[in-house]
């Protein structure tokens, strides 16, 4: 918005509870949106108004809109009553001015029990909106703040310090979800008993959430997989969190660009998980370096192949870029494809490799399947092939052989080993309850959305270093984590989204 705009954005951290704030959650959080390609005018902190939002507090007792009370907070809740019936007002509400003034300087002074007194504003407890019957605005909590330390053993609420921060830096839009469009009467109440008419007066916007199916974004429960082991962190590359889809491997403009598709909205929706993936497909596409990689793997011998010759055959990095590099990809005798590839015997609408069939192997020949070998169980344990010597890519007669597949493959003498973490969707359920606890999580949990594999690659992996993207030829997407052949699977290499 502030670049479509040419606005400048603050980037502000309302670092209001000591008890969940520090500066690790800080330091990733930057990363992450740095990532994101946004570039923030001014870095600022709730904390640093801490003092202006103390004086507030006493010039709206001294106005007689803001009180002490002594009531726990349950019975707060409990007197705040529902929608359809009228608030209980507290005993404390009637309050001199002079006494709310003693007591809101003895909470400010540590003179009270955590917990054991409050500052509230005097709104309205017969109000249809229940956050306008008389909110919280401070709390005592003998906690150490990071930035602050131990000035301070009362802190702000969420509610208050918000549009008191916004009216401070003169913010002239305050982007919020939907679930803050109720709030936004008390935003407005706090802002118009503070504001004098030459500053500007911040407006609450609200927009619906992103929810994406099969997933969740919830901080607490992020934290309920992580307290339980079901992660390990924020980053698992199974959650939809800038720092999990990062160590994942998705791009910042694919999650970009997916966020310009959806739009902003009112309307609370859920986004298809397969929209996602269709983004990044499109941006890796563009990125990713092509590479042969067998996962499941079968050998192949070539009868009619030299038994000592190796072939270079050369191939593009990126097929759809006429001025990229090429690599060298040898070819030899023996050779591995996807076991899947293979049927010894034709069926329905396959048209890969069988008994009797031709496929291309990809920049290299076209083979037919002569005949197999098998073990003692009946389990096939070689294909042997025949090649066309005049068949090879990139030759004039090439036309003259029709084949209906091409095949990827590896030379068994000359391939990589290769380590492949698999992520599929981590929850089971399209759409989570917003109330799921650690008793009925595991309803929930897919048990098969990681799996470490292991598969062979053409040599060429060994130039690979780490935060490369690369397409695994007919497989998927896959970024490299290490240098001691790693890899993430990204996204699979078919679409499933449908238009």
């Amino acid at each position: 918005m502030g670049k479509k705009y040419k606005a400048p954005v603050n980037l502000r951290f309302d670092d209001t509870n000591p008890i969940v704030e520090n500066n690790v959650y800080l330091k990733h959080i930057k990363q992450n949106i740095r990532f994101l390609g946004f570039k923030w005018d001014k870095e600022c902190y709730a904390s640093d108004y801490f003092n202006i939002l103390y004086k507030w507090a006493i010039k709206l007792i001294k106005e007689n809109k803001a009180y002490v009370d002594n009531l726990p907070k349950e019975v707060i809740n409990f007197q705040r009553q529902s929608f359809f019936i009228n608030g209980i007002c507290s005993d404390s509400r009637n309050r001199t001015i002079s006494e709310n003034l003693f007591l809101f300087d003895k909470m400010s002074n540590g003179y009270f029990k955590e917990g054991s007194y409050v500052l509230r504003a005097k709104i309205d407890m017969n109000s249809s909106n229940i956050n306008m019957r008389d909110p919280i605005m401070y709390r005592i909590l003998y906690k150490k703040h990071y930035r602050t330390g131990k000035k301070w053993c009362i802190y702000p609420t969420y509610d208050w310090a918000h549009g008191q921060c916004d009216y401070i830096e003169q913010i002239s839009h305050s982007l919020c979800s939907l679930e803050f469009e109720n709030k936004r009467p008390l935003y407005n109440w706090f802002i118009k008993q503070l504001y004098n008419k030459s500053n500007i007066i911040p407006k609450q916007i609200e927009f619906s959430r992103l929810n994406i199916s099969n997933s969740i974004t919830s901080k607490r429960q992020i934290y309920c997989l992580i307290k339980h082991k079901i992660i390990k962190s924020w980053e698992d590359p199974r959650l939809l969190t800038i720092s999990g889809l990062k160590k994942r491997g998705y791009t910042s403009i694919s999650l970009k660009d997916f966020i310009k598709g959806v739009g902003i909205t009112k309307r609370n929706s859920i986004v298809e998980y397969s929209l996602l993936e269709f983004y990044v497909r499109k941006h890796l596409n563009k990125i990713s370096i092509r590479v042969m990689v067998v996962l499941n793997p079968i050998k192949v011998i070539i009868d009619n192949y030299p038994e000592n010759k190796v072939e270079f055959l050369t191939s593009k990095n990126y097929p759809k870029n006429l001025q990229c590099n090429f690599r060298k990809i040898p070819f030899s005798k023996y050779l591995y494809i996807e076991s899947d590839d293979f049927l010894e015997k034709k069926k329905l609408n396959f048209f890969r490799l069988y008994i009797g069939n031709k496929v291309r192997l990809k920049n290299a020949y076209i083979i037919k399947a002569d005949y197999v070998i098998k073990d003692s169980t009946g389990k096939i344990q070689e294909i042997h092939c025949s090649y066309y010597p005049n068949s090879k890519s990139g030759n004039k007669n090439i036309n003259n052989y029709k084949v209906k597949c091409t095949l990827h493959w590896v030379s068994i003498s000359h391939c990589v080993p290769i380590k492949i973490n698999l992520y599929k969707i981590l929850f089971s359920k399209k759409k989570l309850p917003s109330n799921f606890s650690y008793e009925n999580i595991f309803e929930y949990i897919n048990k098969n959305s990681k799996k470490l594999i292991y598969g062979y690659s053409e040599p060429f992996i060994k130039t690979i270093k780490t935060g490369i993207y690369l397409q695994f030829q007919r497989i998927g997407y896959f970024y490299s984590i290490n240098n001691n052949y790693m890899f993430n699977k990204i996204v699979s290499i078919k679409n499933k989204w449908k238009k």
